[in-house]
């Protein structure tokens, strides 16, 4: 009897097993409009052994998403997520440069997008779920005017949602522009150069999850409108997974969560309760940090044996109260953990010019968060940073870094190069700056921004901005106006909520909202934010904005007593540049043949010169009398004949018609025996002989660029002011 139903297990197992495969290789394939453009969604045709699978087109560009989830929990206290996302060089029809043509580490805007998509789907995995899951995004293929991104998060929620992975909670992406006062949905490369405001905003049906911008100081309530304006976009793609799911039905897997026994938590808050409240009131961090640690110590060595086999647990309970306090000194007692009110802006210090050789700085310290500024003045050619990707290759003029050492929270750990952290939260801070920026041709300089974090605590992010404003004015770039950043926190209990400005660490970690505003006295100009709770109505989004936008003008006041405008000058120590517009045709007499004329130039003044392809030359000098040596040289090699003009020439060869007088490097006219005298010349040597130095006049430049000169007809007077002239340039 025990081995048949034996084999009746086996059979059923078969049975599921096939019924299974045929679900697997089903392939299903969904459509709908967003944006005026078709996108459609593909599952079961491509990587079917990944527990999701999903192959995302829009117009000709094409991401594949994949999700592969272990199926044992990891022993770790947090969900072990992975999303990666990689731009592929033969997606845009590119071999990759360098010397192994082949992709190699990601690049700064591949992390930024993996980035983009871990933060609105890490919060809606079940609580407590610690199952490692790895999420990749490929691009196939990609249209360089439809950008694949925000295709990357909807695809990474439609892989997750239909697969066995217990993820329940659909989420979709849209980008969105301002383009004249309208908004766009999914605007294109180009739609985006011309628009004022650039927001990927990721949402559930019927809440904002995570929301990324970058805009031209646009309005609180223009992004309140756009929000509402990219909703039924948001409703089509979530309902888009839904019809996907319905039809392959997956069937999520079983899981444990591991809950703390209510009695271990009764007992941990009966024997520290008072005292973690009485360490929550320490406003210094690592006063207070210390305070916890020696608690939680004392509390783990006061166990009794059989209480010691739930080390773990009594430690986690530790924490879950810190959390509990924390949140309801705010939400029941409206006390925040410092005192402050909910608006209430953290103490401000502003320095500027505090490091003597360094071209701008700054030091910006908000409560205990404190960031040590620089801006470095570079030239073209030389400085700017080399961008590329499947559409090809660009240089930035602008940069701005973020550096995070350990010692800014009381740490010590290894230095490592910049991880995805500190990669993201400088882009943050390099969009909120970026649009203020001066243009080319009125600060021809590349510019790099470096912010150091020397203390943290809460919105370190939003203090480099700050600190960034500051340096670039300490260091004469004129930018068009001050920016200032602001870090927003949210506590909400059903319908008892509270948003906070200027958070510290703490109520960021604890709290349900991290929203951090960037702007000028006109407007938003970068924002970010992740939300962990189950909803934001417009009318919390709104009190949101609107307490960042007051913390904001607190905060700028405050800057402008440290400078009120960018200085006058540049450092002394700063590269002077001087840039000039030539004609495309005369670049060759810069370079010359191998770069044999650039380099000597460059050797005789010590400055550096770069030439862009449409005649643009900046001269890089260390001191005024350099440049201008370096400018005389350019500008003799390259200057053009004008008519009416005297030039000092020298006679290069004689022929029976007249002479051959070299009047600018390179550039030769012809003075006919007609123009020598106002008598009749019957030998031009009578008059002029080789390697004379004269004064011609230009007075006639023909149709085939030939020069024609005369020396009857400088009068005595201008030839005395060329002399002049000449006596008085060396």
């Amino acid at each position: 009897m025990e081995k048949i139903v034996c084999e009746k297990q086996k059979a059923l197992t078969r049975c599921a097993w096939r019924l299974r495969r045929r679900k697997g290789n089903m392939v299903i394939c969904e459509s709908v409009e967003i944006g005026g453009r078709e996108l459609t969604i593909e599952m079961g045709k491509m990587a079917r052994q990944a527990d999701g699978a999903v192959v995302v087109s829009y117009g000709e560009t094409i991401v594949m998403v994949t999700a592969v989830g272990d199926r044992k929990p990891k022993d770790m206290p947090f969900l072990p997520l992975t999303c990666e996302y990689r731009e592929n060089s033969f997606a845009g029809g590119r071999i990759p440069g360098g010397f192994f043509k082949r992709e190699g580490r990601p690049t700064e805007a591949e992390i930024l997008t993996s980035r983009m998509t871990d933060r609105p789907i890490r919060p809606l995995f079940p609580k407590g779920y610690r199952h490692e899951t790895q999420v990749i995004g490929n691009v196939l293929s990609a249209d360089p005017e439809i950008l694949p991104d925000v295709l990357s998060i909807t695809g990474a929620s439609t892989a997750l949602y239909c697969s066995p992975i217990p993820f329940t909670i659909p989420i979709a992406a849209v980008r969105i522009g301002m383009i004249d006062g309208g908004f766009v949905i999914n605007p294109t490369r180009s739609q985006i150069a011309e628009s004022d405001l650039d927001l990927i905003l990721a949402a559930r049906r019927e809440a904002v999850v995570m929301l990324e911008a970058g805009a031209n100081e646009v309005s609180e309530e223009n992004i309140l409108d756009a929000l509402e304006f990219a909703q039924p976009s948001i409703e089509a793609l979530i309902d888009l997974q839904q019809r996907i799911y319905d039809q392959l039905q997956p069937v999520k897997r079983e899981f444990e969560i591991h809950d703390i026994d209510e009695t271990i938590v009764n007992k941990v808050e009966e024997r520290v309760a008072q005292e973690i409240k009485d360490a929550l009131g320490i406003s210094d961090k690592i006063e207070q940090r210390n305070a916890m640690d020696d608690l939680r110590g004392q509390m783990l060595d006061a166990l009794d044996e059989d209480e010691v086999e739930h080390r773990d647990d009594y430690k986690e309970a530790f924490y879950g109260l810190i959390k509990k306090y924390t949140r309801a000194g705010v939400l029941n007692e409206q006390v925040r953990a410092d005192g402050r009110e909910f608006n209430e802006i953290r103490s401000i210090s502003c320095e500027v010019g505090v490091a003597a050789r360094v071209h701008g700085s700054a030091l910006f310290t908000r409560g205990e968060t404190q960031a040590f500024v620089t801006t470095t003045l570079g030239t073209a050619g030389t400085d700017d940073k080399k961008v590329e990707n499947y559409g090809g290759e660009w240089w930035k003029k602008f940069m701005l870094h973020y550096n995070f050492p350990p010692f800014s929270v009381g740490e010590a750990r290894f230095l490592r190069g910049p991880g995805r952290r500190e990669i993201g939260h400088g882009a943050l801070a390099e969009r909120a700056v970026q649009p203020t920026l001066p243009p080319d041709e009125v600060f021809p300089y590349v510019v790099r921004v470096v912010s150091d974090i020397f203390e943290s605590n809460g919105s370190s992010s939003m203090a480099s901005v700050c600190g960034a404003t500051l340096s670039l004015m300490d260091a004469g770039v004129p930018i068009t106006a001050p920016v200032a950043g602001i870090a927003m926190g949210l506590m909400k209990e059903g319908d008892n909520y509270a948003v906070l400005s200027d958070i510290a660490g703490e109520e960021d970690h604890h709290g349900d909202m991290d929203f951090k505003v960037a702007g000028t006295p006109r407007g938003i100009t970068a924002m970010q934010m992740d939300i962990k709770a189950t909803g934001l109505s417009r009318e919390i989004f709104a009190q949101a904005l609107e307490q960042a936008r007051e913390g904001r003008m607190h905060i700028l006041g405050k800057m402008r007593e440290a400078i009120s405008e960018p200085r006058a000058e540049t450092s002394r120590y700063a590269p002077e540049i001087i840039s000039i517009k030539i004609s495309v045709d005369r670049i060759r007499d810069i370079i010359g043949p191998g770069g044999r004329i650039i380099r000597g130039i460059q050797e005789d003044t010590g400055c550096r010169i770069n030439v862009d392809d449409d005649g643009t030359v900046q001269i890089a000098a260390t001191d005024s009398e350099s440049g201008q040596k370096a400018l005389s040289i350019i500008e003799g090699l390259t200057a053009e004949a004008e008519v009416g003009k005297i030039y000092a020439g020298t006679v290069r060869s004689i022929k029976d018609f007249g002479a051959f007088v070299e009047i600018l490097p390179g550039t030769d006219g012809l003075l006919h025996i007609s123009e020598v005298a106002e008598h009749h010349v019957k030998d031009v040597r009578d008059h002029v002989n080789e390697g004379d130095d004269l004064f011609v006049k230009v007075v006639n430049i023909d149709e085939r660029d030939r020069i024609r000169l005369s020396l009857k007809a400088v009068t005595e007077e201008e030839r005395a002011a060329a002399e002049d002239m000449v006596d008085a340039d060396g």
